[in-house]
């Protein structure tokens, strides 16, 4: 078969996945010049100068600028971060000649837009091999795309949108990684797990999610082979993951168990301390941590209501099947999957509640988050679906996906309305008939000032 022949059959299986990213595409192509970021009377692009500085210093060091970018790299008050996309960024910048000015900030965005609808194409290729159904496939990946504060940021946050995408991406390299059981298939998702923890190290998370899993296959082990078998993917998965991380991570070559150390620090005291959030009307700061409701509330307040319903019912089907059929956990990659999916989260809100972790603007840090959340809520639907007897009766009488137009409907008509002032997005848990019960939340400085 043909390379062209390939292609066209690809593309004619998956029409509306197509059509869809045209369909954004173009929008974005319109709006994209929407989304500044504005500080006064000043541009101001944030968090993006930022992210340049550790791209164009990663490329210095590599070129060989020793000393100088190196003290930038293990200096830099971002070091935290990872160059893995910020790299290639700069020297695309520099060999366009483009490295300063609207035109390197306009190509950022709209590169930035691209990679988040890249992590959409992600979110349907793993819904896809979850549940065998394009339709669902497509409705969780325009589900995922239509967030309205993650949409916004998705042209200007170039630390929290690429993260999201890669927690995606990740998430399908594990599924594929555990339903074929490879050493070729361990090893890639080894190294898109090591790309993960390096853009930000929380992606330890996925890190210790898919050992544990390995730990437990290997202990449930029939044969001496099998027992071999496993105990070979999770080496070479743990040993991919670790040289991939530190190979992507110039600031650690030097001394890499003191400067790794130092990052693991960041998980619980980020050293940027001197930012306030309003949180209920009260003014948190700094190191004092936040309530142990935090992220629950915020996801709560500015989640699109239908995916948070989803993934509350998606929450009950899997742990009514694991509380029923424990070892399906074993058998079944789908339920294993899910079971991570609601583990993730669980675990995540855990450790900021118990190392006191200073989260702040919002729940930005955790946008990662809103991945495993849409899943679950694709398990809620594909639940509803399949369901037996009198609730599917039922169910189906109203219909699955006509809930599910309805909620994606809504959505725009929010993202419609409010454009281009997405990032002032709350649901109707919120009351705005009044400025000052809007003001008792964190509104997001990446935004446009003078918002009605």
């Amino acid at each position: 078969m043909s390379v062209a022949l390939a292609a066209r059959r690809l593309a004619a299986a998956h029409r509306a996945l197509l059509a869809a990213c045209a369909l954004f595409l173009i929008v974005a192509a319109f709006t994209v010049d929407d989304y500044h970021v504005l500080w006064g009377d000043m541009d101001l692009w944030g968090d993006m100068d930022n992210q340049r500085a550790i791209g164009n210093a990663a490329l210095d060091y590599l070129a060989g600028d020793g000393e100088r970018a190196f003290n930038q790299l293990v200096v830099y008050h971002d070091r935290y971060y990872g160059a893995v996309l910020e790299a290639p960024l700069a020297l695309i910048a520099r060999i366009l000649g483009v490295e300063e000015g609207q035109d390197v900030s306009l190509g950022r965005r709209l590169l930035l837009h691209l990679f988040f609808l890249g992590g959409g194409v992600f979110c349907y290729l793993l819904v896809l091999r979850l549940f065998n159904s394009r339709l669902l496939a497509l409705v969780a990946m325009i589900l995922f795309l239509l967030h309205p504060r993650i949409y916004a940021h998705s042209f200007y946050n170039s630390k929290d949108i690429p993260f999201l995408v890669a927690f995606m991406v990740s998430l399908y390299l594990i599924h594929r990684a555990f339903r074929r059981g490879t050493l070729g298939a361990f090893l890639l998702c080894g190294v898109g797990v090591g790309l993960l923890v390096n853009l930000r190290i929380m992606g330890l998370v996925l890190l210790a999610a898919v050992l544990a899993l390995r730990a437990l296959d290997l202990s449930f082990a029939g044969s001496a082979e099998e027992r071999k078998r496993v105990l070979l993917t999770m080496t070479a998965f743990a040993l991919t993951a670790t040289l991939t991380y530190y190979a992507s991570l110039p600031g650690l070559w030097t001394d890499p168990i003191a400067r790794f150390t130092d990052l693991l620090r960041t998980l619980n005291s980020h050293p940027y301390t001197t930012s306030s959030n309003v949180f209920r009307g009260v003014d948190l700061y700094g190191r004092d941590g936040v309530p142990r409701d935090y992220a629950p509330v915020w996801i709560g307040i500015t989640t699109p209501p239908a995916t948070l319903l989803l993934a509350v019912v998606g929450t009950v089907s899997l742990a009514w099947r694991g509380f029923h059929q424990p070892r399906d956990i074993l058998r079944n990659e789908t339920r294993r999957m899910g079971m991570m999916l609601l583990a993730v989260p669980v675990v995540t809100v855990a450790a900021i509640v118990v190392l006191e972790s200073n989260i702040y603007n919002s729940w930005w840090h955790l946008y990662f988050l809103y991945a495993p959340v849409l899943l679950l809520g694709a398990f809620g639907i594909h639940w509803m679906a399949s369901s037996s007897g009198r609730f599917r009766r039922w169910f189906n009488g109203m219909g699955v996906y006509a809930l599910m137009r309805t909620g994606m409907a809504v959505a725009i008509v929010s993202m419609v309305r409010i454009h281009p002032y997405h990032t002032h997005h709350f649901t109707f848990l919120v009351d705005r008939s009044t400025q000052g019960s809007v003001e008792s939340w964190h509104n997001d400085w990446y935004t446009n000032l003078g918002m009605p």
